[in-house]
């Protein structure tokens, strides 16, 4: 290996390291006050491991049963959304990537533009109002439930798969309904894995449209309730609710923990597929 590239390639390790530890750090450092007294945590002895250990600061996070009535609904919107997300961008990726589709081009281009200059706040508002949509789930599913960047790579990976497939399978009588759902979505299955995701998290994730849809405070998902924990209430209050006398900040972090570790147990269970569709969805095509 000649100087230069292996200097190359030690200052990008040296730097991707550097960049994980920065990402990596704060939140072994949540994990581990979540698990620690609180005295510990506003004595400032709480560093990546717990100090004291003690499951108080779950149990008073967990106790709340606004946590689980948010929990309940984030996991609703998450799963009926991800079905949803993953529906409509399959049948229109897959109408796509036909070349013979008269005005394909012309759809496309209609859906980049959204992609490049997406809809203001105001007026995404008032067509979610007139729709009759506010105060409801369907606000954080409907208006999201095509991601222009997602479609794009569906429809890369869709036209990577040979025409002699779906050809074949019209010979013998299959409709365009029946291929897709028989032939073509068995072999994209790392893309679908790979779009979920992305879905899911976006789901997991909301905030901004839930702030703006939903008044109705049974209905907030779990990251307006954290933020409300997190910024709007005071020490005696967060306590009061609780219900425990433990920290306000360890109860922020059990917080976060909880509102954070069940997306990322989603992410083994597909991560064989990850790479694969990302990869394969964006240089075919």
């Amino acid at each position: 290996m000649q100087p230069s590239r292996r200097a190359f390639v030690v200052f990008n390790y040296i730097f991707l390291t550097l960049l994980s530890l920065a990402m990596l750090l704060p939140f072994l450092h949540i994990l581990a006050g979540s698990f620690s007294s609180g005295p510990a945590i506003t004595q400032g002895r709480v560093s990546i491991v717990p100090v004291e250990f003690t499951l108080g600061n779950f149990q008073a996070v967990l106790g709340d049963p606004k946590i689980w009535r948010s929990f309940w609904v984030t996991i609703l919107i998450t799963v009926v959304g991800t079905a949803v997300n993953l529906t409509a961008t399959s049948l229109m990726s897959y109408g796509l990537s036909k070349h013979e589709l008269k005005g394909r081009s012309a759809i496309v281009l209609i859906v980049l533009f959204t992609m490049i200059f997406p809809a203001p706040m105001i007026p995404s508002y008032l067509l979610v109002k007139e729709l009759g949509l506010l105060n409801s789930v369907w606000s954080l599913v409907v208006p999201g439930a095509i991601s222009a960047f997602n479609m794009i790579i569906m429809i890369s990976f869709f036209r990577g798969i040979p025409e002699g497939l779906t050809e074949s399978a019209r010979i013998d009588g299959a409709g365009e309904y029946y291929t897709l759902w028989k032939i073509v979505l068995p072999l994209s299955l790392p893309s679908l894995s790979t779009i979920g995701l992305f879905y899911a998290v976006g789901h997991w994730n909301s905030y901004a449209q839930a702030l703006m849809y939903i008044r109705n405070q049974e209905l907030f998902p779990l990251q307006v309730l954290l933020r409300r924990l997190l910024v709007d209430s005071d020490e005696q209050m967060l306590i009061r609710v609780n219900n425990a006398v433990q920290s306000v900040e360890g109860i922020k972090m059990a917080s976060i923990m909880v509102a954070t570790i069940p997306i990322l147990l989603v992410y083994p269970f597909i991560q064989k597929h990850f790479v694969k569709g990302a990869m394969l969805g964006s240089i075919k095509g």
